[in-house]
């Protein structure tokens, strides 16, 4: 027996979206400004988005339990399970001592933070989210950053702001291979779309990034640098979703960033250098060890995603377990798609269902490489476990919310709020997959949850559905920064310290960030719509 979703319970879209807000509003509330832990706030939001789900929405509450169990679920693995072994590739490099050496070497680029910042939180950080996603950008890039003397919540804001622009290419181009599935439209042409607009942001992010660490002065003199590092990165993220499709679109375009910011600094040095960091004295000799877990994990993660490695390991092991009194039991209803439809829910487990599996593999391997004995290993595996079992619970407390918010509808009557704009829709566009991502933590998500909302929308009003669909992942990057996965991870990774922030103090510094970035791409897709309509894809 099925339920169908009703976006509109109270007869009005407005007081049904204030109502479906409550959940939203009081985590955010809890964290930012009561100080309340992650995971007090976490479990408070479950609970309102329950209440509301069962009563105002009247959700069967077996169905709206079951949700969040899914929820939680997935927040465990495989998105915990991805946390957790990156923070274990970290944690091996820091017990061998090579994290030392890498200071020093990326330290050797430039002294000066603000390149740092550039080659770690945004070059860097793009290539990992390229190759794994969910996450591991902002626990690796947060983890760097902390060794090379950032303070904790410098590291975790520039880890988070640094990791916008590439998401929506991110895991092999997880995001928008979903979008076409989800709406049918062509993956080609949406991958054109969207580098066609994520590019001018790519160019933006750097000088916003280091704006946002030492000020606007302090970036004006690093400039050039920024430009090169955005210029590069852009053009090659142009290039590669325009003419080769969605899969390598921030390995390549991180790669050549990389090397062209190395490169620049060369011959090119800031006039007037920002506080240098304190880097640990360095004993080894041999620079490359000190790259092995980042190459083994980079590796490991790049081949586990390839076509012929998914196959053959799914051959091995694939299996998809139906979530009893849930799956196929919400049926989702006109105007969010065409004809209605029953949604799945299933606990997936397969060889490639966790890029955390590939990041394990990465880090036990480079521990042999680098002397560590198998019980050394295991028991460094064993403390990286105990240190992160309270983010865990916080992570799957945040998933089960944005589940239960996704299968009860309420997400969708704030979105169809903002749908229901006319000629402003345009601009409403992005910020709905900001919602999306803000809610649920994942651009892919959004795309699942809002890709079918963004096509019929555009239709009814005679927009390009490539366009409107492919904002919502463009858009949607933006509230990569505050969703509240990537806030815990984030002051997971900069944790540990005398300064580390809790994840409300990390919501606060990035929070306004997010809105103006998901404004500014709503002025783009606006002008794109209605001023610029050869930038669209025919």
């Amino acid at each position: 027996m099925t339920w169908s979703q009703n976006y509109d319970p109270l007869g009005s879209l407005i007081l049904s979206s204030l109502v479906a807000a409550v959940p939203v509003v009081v985590l955010l509330g809890l964290l930012a400004f009561w100080h309340v832990r992650a995971q007090l706030a976490a479990g408070a939001g479950l609970i309102v988005a329950l209440v509301i789900a069962i009563f105002v929405y009247h959700m069967p509450a077996t169905m709206a339990g079951m949700a969040a169990v899914n929820g939680a679920l997935f927040g465990l693995f495989p998105i915990g399970w991805i946390v957790l072994n990156a923070m274990f590739v970290y944690n091996l490099s820091v017990e061998t001592g090579q994290f030392a050496v890498l200071q020093r070497q990326i330290a050797s680029v430039s002294s000066d933070r603000r390149i740092q910042a550039l080659l770690i939180a945004f070059a860097f950080g793009a290539f990992i989210e390229g190759a794994a996603g969910f996450g591991a950008p902002v626990a690796i890039t947060g983890a760097l950053m902390i060794g090379l003397g950032f303070k904790p919540l410098e590291a975790a804001k520039l880890a988070l702001i640094g990791n916008t622009a590439p998401v929506a290419f991110g895991s092999l181009g997880t995001p928008l291979t979903t979008l076409a599935d989800i709406t049918g439209l062509d993956l080609m042409s949406l991958s054109a779309m969207v580098g066609r607009q994520l590019p001018i942001f790519s160019l933006i992010v750097p000088f916003w990034l280091v704006a946002a660490q030492v000020g606007v002065r302090g970036m004006l003199g690093v400039w050039p640098a920024c430009f090169v590092t955005g210029a590069s990165f852009g053009v090659m993220q142009f290039v590669m979703s325009n003419y080769h499709g969605p899969w390598l679109v921030d390995i390549v375009s991180a790669v050549v960033a990389m090397a062209v910011l190395v490169l620049f600094m060369k011959v090119w040095k800031p006039k007037a250098a920002a506080e240098k960091p304190v880097t640990a004295e360095v004993r080894e000799a041999s620079p490359w060890k000190a790259w092995l877990p980042w190459v083994f994990l980079t590796a490991f993660v790049f081949c586990w995603g390839m076509p012929a490695a998914k196959s053959g390991l799914n051959g091995v092991f694939n299996r998809e377990i139906e979530v009893p009194m849930l799956h196929k039991m919400v049926e989702r209803v006109p105007p969010v798609v065409v004809h209605a439809e029953v949604e799945k829910a299933v606990f997936k487990f397969n060889a490639l269902s966790a890029t955390g599996t590939a990041a394990m593999l990465a880090g036990m391997a480079a521990g042999l490489c680098l002397g560590l004995s198998p019980k050394r290993l295991l028991k460094l595996y064993g403390v990286t476990i105990w240190k992160l079992r309270v983010p865990l619970l916080t992570i799957s407390l945040m998933l089960a919310l944005g589940y239960v918010t996704r299968y009860s509808g309420t997400d969708t009557t704030m979105g169809l709020m903002m749908a229901s704009t006319g000629w402003m829709f345009p601009f409403f566009s992005p910020l709905i997959g900001w919602l999306g991502v803000a809610l649920t933590g994942s651009d892919t998500s959004s795309n699942v949850l809002f890709g079918n909302l963004q096509q019929v929308t555009a239709n009814q009003l005679q927009l390009s559905p490539i366009h409107m669909a492919a904002s919502n992942s463009s858009g949607g990057v933006m509230g990569k920064m505050i969703d509240a996965q990537s806030i815990v991870v984030a002051a997971v990774a900069t944790g540990g310290h005398p300064e580390s922030p809790d994840a409300g103090t990390v919501l606060r510094s990035v929070f306004w960030h997010s809105v103006a970035l998901a404004l500014l791409m709503g002025v783009l897709v606006m002008v794109q719509a209605y001023w610029l309509p050869w930038m669209l894809v025919k």
